[in-house]
């Protein structure tokens, strides 16, 4: 027992030694190699947005460079699909807008390695989208430099739209990074614009002589009334948003033409809105035409009863529409 006692003591000097030497030692391989890891992911990232602004990932690359640590940057995905085998034309829409982003801030002066745009194809990614359970596209999704995403990390779509401004305010909500969006300059407005006064302008000179159609009452109604359908269909809040023409579920192929919720709306559906009123309205304007006007009574009746058709008809289709946005409404008619 005595020996076993003395062995001990003797080997305190040299166990006293080891662990001094441990502590001396500087960090582990782990941290050095962790740190050689990042300096690698950041390096090549910023070597494939010089040549992109909008970085091309497969499964392999988006689970290593956007999922695997270690990360100190934030990644901006779009998920798409834009083969010309899937028809997305949403998705056409949405990618020159994420384009026009990235390039604004790919060439501003506060571009960084804190921030990085990419894309991931259904046809070069299908597994990314089982991997996320995600039925459909486009969607964009960010990828904080630390921890999980957020409910809040994947852009409302439906709700918003995605032009590029939008695009940049969500980007300064989750990452406080501010960019100012560039757009290249598009002419085709200012042309359309010009044809449109040179074609008025040759008309009223060919008509100098005899300008009375200017007088026109009905010509001003009509006018009139094309500026009211464009509006109360909502065509300036599409130029605004920028909204999706229609949504075409990948899954099913099933193409919806009318948005479920109020807060939104498709461009197909501010179209089906406006011809829903002109037929409302030329009900109207033929019950208005039986009633006033002194022709024969058989006539009238015929143009009362079509006008009276379509008023009944098509104000049950835009109310049923308008049931199906604004869930619980309680009222309809004829159409459900």
């Amino acid at each position: 027992m005595a020996s076993v006692w003395a062995k001990s003591f003797v080997n305190l000097p040299v166990l006293s030694v080891f662990f001094l030497l441990l502590l001396c030692l500087p960090p582990g391989g782990g941290q050095k190699k962790k740190e050689n890891m990042l300096s690698e992911k950041v390096d090549q990232m910023m070597e494939w947005s010089s040549r992109r602004s909008v970085v091309r990932m497969n499964g392999d690359k988006f689970r290593r460079f956007v999922k695997a640590p270690p990360r100190n940057y934030s990644v901006i995905v779009m998920f798409t699909a834009l083969q010309p085998q899937r028809q997305c034309s949403v998705c056409r829409q949405a990618n020159e807008e994420y384009q026009v982003l990235a390039n604004s801030w790919r060439y501003s002066s506060a571009f960084s390695n804190k921030l990085f745009f990419t894309v991931v194809d259904y046809d070069e990614g299908a597994d990314v989208f089982q991997q996320l359970n995600m039925n459909s596209a486009p969607t964009f999704m960010h990828f904080p430099a630390k921890g999980k995403p957020k409910r809040a990390d994947t852009f409302d779509l439906q709700r918003i739209g995605f032009a590029s401004e939008q695009l940049a305010k969500w980007i300064a909500d989750r990452t406080d990074v501010q960019i100012r969006v560039f757009r290249p300059p598009n002419y085709s407005g200012t042309i359309a614009l010009a044809l449109l006064v040179s074609l008025v302008g040759g008309l009223l000179y060919l008509r100098r002589n005899n300008l009375e159609f200017i007088y026109n009452k009905t010509g001003w109604a009509m006018a009139a009334l094309c500026v009211v359908f464009a509006m109360t269909s909502g065509q300036m809040w599409n130029h605004i948003r920028g909204p999706p023409y229609a949504h075409k579920n990948p899954q099913n192929g099933q193409v919806s033409y009318i948005h479920g919720s109020s807060q939104a709306q498709f461009v197909a559906e501010s179209h089906i809105i406006l011809l829903l009123n002109a037929a409302i309205t030329m009900g109207m304007v033929l019950l208005n035409e039986a009633a006033t006007s002194k022709g024969d009574v058989g006539k009238r009746r015929i143009i009362c009863l079509v006008g009276l058709g379509l008023v009944v008809f098509f104000f049950s289709f835009l109310l049923s529409i308008f049931r199906s946005k604004y869930h619980g409404y309680p009222y309809s008619f004829l159409i459900k």
